[in-house]
């Protein structure tokens, strides 16, 4: 981080110092249950996914704040728009596992793409080997 107005500012960075902060603040604010004890006996933040679906949950009107509890603010929209690609990637690693058990217990590509609405097995393999792809660039 510098002063410096000619040295071009690191955005990807940036965005990369902002994400504990921002799980920081969605659990402080909005963790439940199991959670908010996590929270409270261990200072463990949610995981990014769990943060983000309470913030949009909440900004949404799906989830009513209890007495007490904030709603959710500009801020806390902020922290989730943060979370975005974390909670993707959380998604992706959950995906590209359960398309890997589903094979691993002699599910045909047609089947797999059947129950996710696909076309053919051709795009279930595709999207197969794009979430591999994804999920490999994302772990190096």
């Amino acid at each position: 981080m510098t002063d410096d107005p000619f040295v071009t500012p690191d955005p990807a960075g940036a965005h990369a110092r902002r994400r504990y902060p921002a799980l920081m603040r969605i659990t402080e604010r909005h963790a439940r249950g199991e959670l908010r004890e996590r929270w409270e006996r261990s200072q463990l933040p949610m995981g990014p996914l769990d943060a983000w679906r309470q913030v949009v949950l909440v900004a949404g009107g799906g989830l009513v704040p209890r007495d007490g509890e904030p709603g959710a603010d500009a801020n806390d929209i902020a922290a989730a728009l943060t979370l975005v690609d974390s909670a993707r990637g959380e998604v992706d690693a959950m995906e590209i596992g359960l398309l890997e058990m589903a094979r691993g217990r002699g599910m045909t590509w047609q089947q797999i793409a059947f129950h996710m609405g696909l076309g053919s097995a051709q795009a279930a393999r595709q999207r197969h080997q794009r979430l591999a792809a994804r999920t490999d660039s994302a772990a190096g």
